[in-house]
């Protein structure tokens, strides 16, 4: 997603999912974009925000139900990503699920 805060009035879920990542590509950055592609045709997908640098990434992705969600992790593409994940490209990664109940922004013009 090029801006910010392109989403629809809350309430929506946010999936944040923060990373750490091994030393060297190793095929990541085209599966990155493929599960980008994959996960923005999913039902119930709402958007996605990321940025990372050396150290930590983070990439929130936004959806319309838990259900979604769930689909979402079960998608075979995307468990095949999971499995390539955790045996290559993380030292350690966390996931969590909220609900967005209030959203703002703000956009200097």
């Amino acid at each position: 997603m090029s801006e910010i805060g392109k989403l629809p009035e809350p309430p929506y879920y946010a999936v944040i999912f923060t990373s750490q990542r091994t030393d060297g590509d190793r095929g990541y950055s085209k599966m990155a974009e493929k599960m980008v592609q994959l996960a923005s045709h999913q039902q119930g997908f709402l958007g996605l925000e990321s940025a990372r640098d050396y150290e930590l990434g983070i990439t929130i992705s936004y959806w319309d139900s838990l259900e979604s969600i769930k689909e979402w992790k079960e998608n075979s593409a995307h468990k095949v990503a999971q499995e390539k994940g955790m045996e290559e490209w993380y030292k350690d990664y966390s996931v969590r699920i909220s609900k967005v109940e209030k959203a703002y922004s703000f956009k200097k013009v």
